[in-house]
């Protein structure tokens, strides 16, 4: 089996020194080439024949590493690309993820590196601990802000006398009970109930309620309910 080659891009002189001899001394792995700016990384990755590339997301100070991953996945030879860093920033996580990164390794965790590197060229990259817990975070920061937008959509679609409606179906009350208790005709709950489905994409009446409740659109009650 060759060995497999491995790019590293960092602009840490004193820990690209430090890595390049590490990884040299284990077994398996060859030292395809190493960059330090952006220049060189360009170039680096064009020209040179790499399997793995060591990406540092941090170049002079920039968030460079994930526009030079993505010319790496763009390039066309296959190679994987395990972002490197000594921060934990999630935003920076998620957008290396996004951009098509096998793996985002902290440089303290260093040790792991060469095991990285061969999983990454198996493509049996796992998702470490750390990203995975910064991945979930951020699928539901987004969920959230889904659901704040839906929220928003549909409160001003709505009318408050449909939503009122819309709050005492969700209690169980049938809708002769709701003109009863709101002093109009049948007719007229009717009509506010088929105005709800035609805005809220159609469904039963409890469905529509019960997607209002799930979406926080009623007000709670003194009594909290």
């Amino acid at each position: 089996m060759n060995d497999i080659r491995v790019l590293i891009i960092e602009d840490d002189p004193d820990w690209l020194r430090g890595l390049t001899a590490y990884l040299e001394a284990q077994p398996g792995l060859q030292i395809a080439g190493s960059a330090g700016t952006v220049e060189d990384a360009a170039k680096a990755i064009r020209e040179l024949e790499y399997d793995v590339v060591l990406m540092d997301i941090m170049l002079a100070d920039e968030v460079a590493g994930i526009n030079l991953a993505q010319e790496v996945l763009m390039s066309g030879n296959h190679a994987r690309v395990l972002m490197l860093t000594s921060m934990e920033l999630k935003e920076l996580m998620f957008d290396a993820f996004r951009a098509g990164a096998a793996d985002y390794l902290i440089k303290s965790d260093f040790e792991r590196i060469p095991d990285a590197i061969r999983d990454a060229y198996r493509n049996e990259s796992p998702i470490s601990a750390a990203a995975a817990a910064q991945m979930r975070e951020e699928f539901r920061r987004l969920k959230q802000l889904e659901k704040t937008y839906e929220q928003k959509e549909l409160k001003e679609k709505i009318t408050p006398s449909e939503l009122q409606v819309l709050e005492m179906i969700d209690n169980g009350m049938p809708q002769s009970a709701i003109a009863d208790k709101l002093v109009v005709s049948i007719r007229t709950i009717k009509v506010h109930v088929g105005n709800v489905l035609k805005k809220m994409g159609g469904g039963s009446s409890k469905d529509a309620a019960r997607k209002a409740r799930d979406l926080g659109l009623f007000e709670k009650r003194e009594d909290g309910k």
